[in-house]
């Protein structure tokens, strides 16, 4: 695997199996009691009905997969979803879940073999997944009420590791990826460690037939093209799209074309 980090990525399984259970719920509180037609901006054309569907059932699909430890890519994300006809029961709806997420995960071999879309080709792929995914969207959720939002900064650190390490893999649902070339720029990504995170960097090399992570290892004295400096959490929401590099929270050098050219092509 490739080395893209200095600490250890990923964090231990059992981190994910709490970490889960704990931003479903908190993202069940938020939402709850809330206007169901409440506009998420980070989400465009989404009110917060969708964004809650969209939370309960994608823990429902990933719970299927690592239940059947699925070994070849699915041909439908049909789950049997058991939504309530009330869509202000939907905050209770996503709450209820966590019981059944929660024993899937205890119960599954996170070093299974199995179908995934990224670089970890193992069932823990599916829990480090689901809870990015779901503390996102917490955060989504947070800033359409117009709650002051918070990420602990060991998970924010590895969250920027899992999207930065996934991302090469991601064009099988964000095309814009795929079309992500550069001429052997480096491009480097650092969280200050003033959170009380961990202090990291992680490089990604652009170039003419894609992109790929930069093995601080082996490649660790190759100047950086263009580089972003910021906390752990901060960085983890820019990675999203849900922050600028422009915003006062960033230290920024090198050229603005190749950091343009980067968001350009990694929403998702």
């Amino acid at each position: 695997m490739t080395v893209t980090h200095r600490a250890g990525h990923p964090l231990p399984y059992a981190t994910y199996r709490e970490a889960v259970a704990r931003e479903t719920l908190r993202f069940s509180e938020v939402v709850k009691g809330a206007d169901p037609a409440t506009p998420v901006p980070s989400c465009p054309d989404w009110t917060l009905t969708d964004l809650t569907q969209h939370v309960g059932a994608l823990q429902r699909w990933f719970a299927t997969l690592l239940t059947r430890l699925v070994q070849e890519p699915p041909r439908s994300r049909d789950v049997e979803l058991g939504l309530p006809q009330d869509v202000r029961d939907y905050p209770d709806w996503v709450a209820a879940g966590v019981p059944d997420v929660a024993a899937v995960l205890r119960d599954t071999d996170p070093e299974a073999p199995m179908w995934v879309w990224g670089e970890d080709r193992h069932a823990r792929f599916w829990a480090r997944r689901m809870l990015f995914e779901t503390l996102v969207h917490r955060i989504d959720a947070e800033h359409a009420v117009g709650l002051a939002s918070d990420i602990d900064p060991v998970l924010a650190a590895d969250g920027v590791d899992e999207f930065l390490v996934n991302l090469p893999y991601a064009g099988l649902f964000a095309p814009g990826v795929g079309k992500l070339r550069g001429d052997g720029e480096i491009l480097a990504f650092r969280s200050t460690g003033g959170d009380g995170g961990p202090g990291e960097e992680w490089r990604m090399r652009l170039e003419a037939d894609g992109f790929r992570p930069v093995d601080l290892g082996a490649e660790e004295s190759e100047p950086v093209t263009a580089a972003v400096r910021g906390r752990a959490a901060d960085l983890l929401l820019l990675l999203y799209g849900r922050r600028s590099y422009q915003d006062s929270a960033f230290e920024v050098s090198g050229p603005a074309a190749v950091l343009d050219n980067w968001f350009a092509h990694t929403a998702f």
